[in-house]
């Protein structure tokens, strides 16, 4: 169908080894035979919680460095090698706002940033909220917090609220839900 659109590796190099990222310069052959350069960021991946309680749900705030300001956000974290995406989701609500739950269920899959990095960011729905301890890590400084539903999608709507994966998850259960 869209056979003409894709671009063909020939060779892959790895600029840059991090502890999150790689930076990647890859060689590839274009769909009319030209030649060309892409350059990406690798990513593991990683998984946000869209946790539900009554008609709020958890947010946290944390100093995003990339940005230089403090973020709004639903719970999320990178998944560790060989992890599946579920079992990040649980760690993360856990550890961030010291809750798990009942249900937890896929919500989606979003590229956040598909011009330069090959990230998958898997979304899941938590209802059913039980307190547990937070476990935050080491260099994790975040403050958790429940806000109205209507609330955050207000904020949205108004673009206080910036981050993709919040914007995705709360506008999906919003129209799902009828709000």
């Amino acid at each position: 169908m869209d056979d003409n659109l894709i671009e063909k590796t020939i060779d892959s190099q790895e600029l840059y080894h991090g502890r999150i990222i790689n930076l990647k310069l890859d060689d590839v052959d274009l769909p009319d035979d030209n030649k060309a350069k892409r350059e990406y960021v690798e990513h593991p991946g990683g998984a946000a919680i869209l946790a539900i309680d009554g008609e709020d749900m958890w947010l946290v705030r944390q100093f995003r460095y990339p940005y230089k300001e403090i973020i709004e956000e639903i719970p999320a974290g990178k998944l560790e090698a060989g992890e599946e995406a579920i079992v990040t989701a649980e760690r993360e609500l856990i550890e961030e706002i010291g809750y798990d739950c009942d249900r937890i269920e896929p919500f989606g899959i979003i590229y956040p940033t598909p011009g330069y990095t090959n990230e998958h960011l898997y979304i899941f729905l938590a209802t059913g909220l039980k307190k547990r301890e937070t476990h935050l890590d080491e260099d994790e400084f975040i403050s958790a917090y429940k806000r109205p539903i209507k609330e955050v999608l207000d904020d949205i709507l108004k673009g206080k609220i910036k981050d993709s994966k919040t914007c995705y998850a709360v506008l999906k259960y919003s129209l799902l839900n009828k709000r």
